[in-house]
């Protein structure tokens, strides 16, 4: 009988590469969006990817980071450099294309990975040398070789036979390339945390399982709790705040009860996106509370029964919506409520529906967005003769996509608008933080009040 050995249990080939005494030097970039969706705006989160890389890549290579999200300049000039590394969205892909080929045409080596290069590798590979497929974390080895002996592949991608590279494996992140920046006072104290990677769901409108593989894979507890008390002892103190960037955390229920019971004694508090089928247990929440959780990011997507089925979530019931915000908000803890307008099945109710539901339920930190095939995925392919454009600066979940099956327009844009200004009237913000004490999360509401109350259609499109 053959046996399947899971990615996590592989042994990966392993050559340790050795730099030579004069090293090559990499100018790692996180660019700045254009978009008018507020992620580039305000305080941002330090970009732990690129983090990761910086962590790896400072063992072979000098490194130099900028973020132009937070005022950091792009050099017009990479002369200082033999490498130019860029992270990539969709929503940034043209600002990453022309830092690429300035790059590419001072003869640099020009590197791009992130989410649009893995999933449209031919388009990035016009405006690179290379481009990682995935995260760069299981083919570094390969890479850094390839550099030094100037023998660079066009695309690195992990190789099946082989699997993804245990997150056990990775190195702790070291943080200190962001906080070198004299802008480093624009990112978020909140610190970014990841102790899964990978989904083996597959669904059709998904980027992850492409990214990062459909293996689910986990980092230890005790080395997330080794993390968690390096940064306490940095900060000089225990409450520090965390985000874990896992697309679900608790997908291996044991695994999360393992961490968050190590978590209680910690005096921590976080946040993280969760599936609601979790949340429909009691006794998890109470846990999460206990282990400091002071958010979750809950993708309601829709109060609508139909397009929950035609999203195929299986993980949300509507029906019992209600009963997992009473366990949330029983425990003291506040919802970040994602809701998605656009798909077939809505109507102009689908609006008033939704703003009923937020109101009554008293959802703290309610995010709207409008459905987005992201390029690269079934169902861009699928919806694609009737995408309105391809300018890849609007692929932000904010800009009009198709036209709904159900809603013309014009009125669907106005609605679009019109239901976040109700719930961030301020009316709607007092009725829905109606009790809360004055926190981070009230601040976030009087943000989103002045950022709904200047939307106009001409910005959607």
């Amino acid at each position: 009988m053959s046996s399947v050995i899971a990615p996590e249990t592989t042994e990966i080939p392993h050559k340790p590469f050795v730099a030579p005494t004069k090293r090559k030097k990499w100018l790692l970039i996180q660019p700045k969006s254009s978009t008018p969706l507020m992620v580039d705006s305000g305080k941002v989160s330090m970009p732990l990817n690129l983090m990761m890389v910086a962590t790896m890549a400072n063992n072979h290579f000098d490194i130099d980071f900028i973020d132009e999200r937070i005022g950091d300049s792009v050099p017009q000039d990479f002369s200082a450099y033999d490498v130019v590394a860029i992270t990539s969205r969709t929503l940034n892909a043209s600002r990453t294309y022309a830092i690429g080929d300035r790059a590419l045409a001072q003869g640099k080596k020009v590197i791009l990975g992130g989410v649009h290069p893995t999933m449209l590798p031919e388009e990035a590979s016009q405006h690179a040398s290379t481009v990682i497929f995935g995260e760069i974390e299981s083919i570094y080895d390969e890479l850094t070789q390839d550099i030094y002996e100037n023998t660079l592949k066009p695309i690195y991608k992990p190789d099946p036979s082989a699997g993804w590279k245990p997150l056990n494996e990775m190195p702790r992140t070291d943080f200190r390339f962001a906080r070198s920046s004299k802008n480093a006072r624009n990112y978020s104290e909140r610190l970014p945390l990841l102790a899964t990677k990978g989904c083996p769901v597959g669904c059709n409108f998904c980027c992850t399982p492409r990214i990062y593989g459909k293996t689910f894979r986990i980092r230890e507890s005790d080395q997330m709790i080794d993390e968690i008390k390096t940064h306490q002892n940095f900060a000089g103190k225990q409450d520090v705040r965390f985000s874990f960037m896992d697309d679900n955390i608790c997908f291996k229920p044991a695994y999360a009860n393992e961490l968050f019971n190590a978590m209680v004694e910690l005096g921590v508090h976080w946040n993280a996106n969760i599936s609601m089928n979790f949340l429909e247990k009691r006794e998890f929440v109470e846990l999460a509370a206990a282990a400091g959780c002071e958010m979750f990011n809950v993708g309601f997507e829709s109060v609508d029964p139909e397009t929950i089925k035609h999203v195929h979530k299986g993980s949300n019931r509507v029906s019992h919506y209600g009963d997992v915000v009473a366990n949330v908000h029983k425990q003291g803890i506040a919802i970040q409520g994602y809701f998605i307008f656009g798909f077939d099945t809505d109507t102009n109710s689908s609006f008033q529906h939704t703003f009923d539901f937020i109101m009554k339920n008293r959802i703290e930190f309610p995010v709207f967005t409008i459905a987005t095939p992201f390029p690269g995925t079934p169902w861009f392919e699928e919806v694609k003769p009737r995408l309105a454009h391809f300018d890849w600066d609007k692929y932000d979940t904010f800009h009009y996509m198709y036209e709904p099956a159900k809603m013309e327009r014009e009125q669907f844009l106005k609605n679009f608008i019109k239901v976040q200004r109700a719930v961030y009237s301020w009316p709607g913000i007092m009725q829905r933080m109606a009790g809360r004490k004055l926190d981070w999360v009230w601040l976030v509401n009087l943000a989103m009040h002045n950022f709904t109350q200047r939307l106009t259609v001409d910005m959607l499109m």
